[in-house]
């Protein structure tokens, strides 16, 4: 038992070293030279790493336009009560959500083995929060669950789950890539649909997001790398002139974070950084992928016959750059509206989380443009802060109050707020 719970915490909860090792094993399999082993596992794990720190880049960036925003709405966390918190909720529980995610991954493997679904799901991070919340949903709505009854639920859930996910986006995942060599492993898969079907229903294909027309003295608009510049820095910009002009205590704290530099100029600069960003991502997702997939051709022709790494959701961008924004700023527009019907309809204070809404209406944003070109990269976006808004809701009121609300107000993501009704509703007939 320690032996799983070794490997639980320090393979699956380290992404790096897991796709590592999954690369390595693939370049055996295929028994490649020890240089070009050396070089593609070295590389895939950079590259992942790299990813990783380009992510950074965009959270901490995000982490000043998070609260700038909620400034200049005079927006409040929500008051949760008294419940039992992430923390508590690991200490209590995290021995069964350990072992859950490593047998759900063994189920995994053994469909792709043995089923049509060839995805193998890769995301560890994604399969950490994802166990996590299933678990609150159902002590939340069961109780003291004995700990092999919660167990085996909880693997046979995230089993399917990370089976049929990646299934289910690959006909889309096709029409982005152009080929079949990866799929989508995250917890975007909801709204990532949502967006194609958006798009495709209200959408324009003809007008890709990668192919603006513009005039000649607009030609750098076509670059991806000053389009983020230019709409973040739009953003940071009007949020930084509001913050700068209100007097409030909350307005005054952030200011000082700028130190001796002026607020508005921080913030600019914050722009450029979160553009920075998403080059790095791009730079690392190119790097990984041109290692993983090559490798992985051994796990597939040797272990699980025509199995697909189904991977995170930057493995998206790079096919259409300028959705990943539109994507963002479809769901950052649609945070706000939703942040006002929520406040003046059920008396929510909706928490917009921006490191979810980026990283979700991202993907929506690059499925919406495969079917529906900008318009349809934009839904994509709305309709991603439309399921983390009302899903938040749902969620923190009668899901998982008693448990680990805190959790779902920042780390809970689209596919959570859809499967949660449907765990709840299971673990009120199972136990």
């Amino acid at each position: 038992m320690d032996i799983i719970f070794w490997i639980a915490t320090n393979v699956f909860g380290t992404p790096a070293i897991l796709l590592g090792a999954i690369v390595l094993l693939g370049l055996l399999l295929q028994k490649k030279t020890t240089s070009q082993i050396v070089s593609g596992t070295f590389k895939a794990v950079i590259g992942f790493l790299i990813i990783g720190a380009g992510s950074g880049v965009i959270v901490n960036a995000l982490n000043v336009f998070e609260p700038m925003w909620k400034e200049v709405f005079g927006l409040e966390s929500g008051t949760l009560g008294s419940f039992l918190g992430q923390e508590k909720f690991n200490a209590q529980y995290g021995s069964a959500v350990t072992l859950a995610m490593f047998l759900g991954f063994l189920i995994n493997v053994l469909l792709a083995r043995f089923t049509k679904f060839k995805y193998i799901y890769l995301t560890g991070h994604m399969m950490f929060w994802t166990s996590t919340v299933f678990a609150g949903v159902v002590v939340h709505t069961a109780g003291d669950v004995a700990f092999w009854k919660l167990v085996l639920f909880l693997a046979v859930v995230l089993g399917l789950y990370w089976t049929f996910q990646p299934a289910l986006t690959q006909p889309l995942m096709r029409k982005i890539t152009g080929n079949d060599n990866i799929a989508l492993g995250h917890t975007s898969a909801s709204v990532a649909l949502l967006g194609g079907l958006l798009g495709k229903a209200f959408g324009n294909k003809q007008n890709d997001s990668e192919k603006l027309k513009v005039p000649k003295g607009l030609e750098f608009l076509r670059d991806s790398n000053v389009i983020t510049a230019l709409s973040m820095g739009a953003l940071f910009l009007i949020g930084a002139i509001v913050v700068s002009l209100k007097g409030t205590p909350g307005a005054q704290e952030l200011v000082k974070k700028a130190g001796d530099q002026n607020f508005i100029i921080y913030s600019i600069v914050q722009s450029f950084t979160f553009a920075g960003g998403i080059a790095i991502v791009l730079m690392g997702v190119r790097m990984f992928i041109g290692e993983l997939v090559p490798a992985f051709n051994g796990i597939a022709t040797k272990i699980v016959p025509g199995a697909k790494p189904a991977l995170d959701s930057p493995v998206t961008y790079p096919y259409a750059p300028n959705a990943v924004i539109l994507g963002f700023i479809g769901g950052f527009v649609g945070a706000l509206i939703w942040l006002v019907v929520l406040g003046n309809t059920v008396s929510y204070v909706f928490v917009p989380t921006m490191i979810v809404l980026f990283f979700h209406g991202a993907t929506a944003g690059v499925f919406g443009n495969a079917t529906g070109g900008t318009r349809g990269a934009l839904l994509g976006g709305f309709a991603t802060a439309t399921i983390v808004a009302w899903g938040q809701f749902i969620m923190v009121k009668f899901l998982i109050s008693s448990t680990i609300p805190d959790t779902a107000m920042w780390a809970a993501d689209s596919d959570m707020f859809i499967i949660g009704p449907m765990i709840s509703f299971l673990a009120k007939l199972l136990f």
